[in-house]
């Protein structure tokens, strides 16, 4: 029998801005998926994150996609989670995409480690073993889930004025659910990164090997258009094969497991800040996140 104390009614309020947060383009062995919140700077609601999920699978699907392109409309790549717009929809169900149950009605803890190992860390790794090559077009922000979207893809081409950020200590929190920091950055970098929150320009995230090409703002659609029609020209197998072998080579390198281990203490942080009355993001919402990352750029 079920204890329906183990079950919450939560309100989903969610109020969304286009029925199409992404768009898919496929020409000449080419998909190009766009992040279409631009007016929110590409945040991430869960709506966002299935019709990601959905467009990769179509990518995939299609055996004349050879390479797949991951960018965002508007000024930016991508702000983040959506913490605070109309659209934010934590609350709504989703048809799950992995074997973790719904979040919606659960309590406590429980409701954001369910969801965000599906929406999140699920999602992510899905992704980033996605057999055919991803490229990351990264225009302004990628800051904190953005950073995610762009450390699953193969290679990030960035333009001159790019930059990258994970200011969620603020929060109480050790980082982005996809903890990928540690392989991403030397680990004493990755330290300045995450306890300064500091912005990361392009041509610093070059010099640590974050970062492939950065381009001149104006050439970056260009500049990635012809690498990805570069790969595009290599046999499917082949650059399956590779990206299969340097995956795995990650993980045995420790990525798979640093992110399960950090995701444990991001769930801690969540429950902390919940426990002392502050929410499970330490008090912060949309707006005193943007305007601390201001002052402190």
């Amino acid at each position: 029998m079920l204890d329906q104390s183990e079950f919450v009614l939560r309100a989903d309020h969610a109020d969304y801005e286009t029925a199409c947060p992404v768009l898919y383009h496929a020409s000449e062995g080419v998909a190009t998926l766009t992040m279409n919140r631009p007016q929110f700077n590409n945040a991430q609601n869960s709506q966002m994150t299935y019709a990601l999920d959905a467009a990769f699978q179509r990518a995939v699907d299609d055996d004349a996609v050879r390479v797949i392109v991951l960018r965002g409309a508007g000024r930016h790549f991508s702000a983040g989670h959506d913490i605070g717009t109309p659209g934010r929809d934590v609350n709504k169900s989703f048809e799950r995409a992995h074997l973790w149950w719904d979040h919606a009605n659960k309590p406590a803890a429980e409701f954001n480690y369910a969801r965000e190992q599906e929406v999140y860390v699920g999602m992510c790794r899905r992704w980033h073993d996605i057999p055919k090559p991803t490229i990351a077009m990264v225009q302004g922000a990628c800051v904190a889930g953005g950073l995610m979207l762009a450390w699953v893809c193969d290679l990030i081409v960035a333009s001159e004025d790019a930059f990258f950020q994970d200011p969620v200590v603020r929060m109480g929190i050790p980082g982005v659910e996809y903890f990928a920091h540690a392989q991403e950055l030397n680990p004493r970098i990755a330290k300045e990164f995450l306890f300064l929150g500091e912005r990361m320009t392009a041509q610093r995230a070059f010099a640590m090997g974050m970062v492939n090409r950065v381009v001149p703002a104006a050439q970056l659609e260009q500049e990635t258009a012809a690498i990805a029609a570069r790969i595009a020209a290599q046999p499917r197998l082949g650059l399956a094969l590779t990206k299969q072998v340097l995956n795995r080579a990650e993980d045995l390198q420790g990525l798979r497991m640093t992110i399960d281990m950090a995701y444990g203490y991001h769930q801690l942080a969540h429950a902390h800040g919940q426990l002392l009355g502050q929410g499970h993001l330490g008090g912060h919402d949309a707006a005193s996140m943007a305007a601390a990352n201001k002052a402190g750029a």
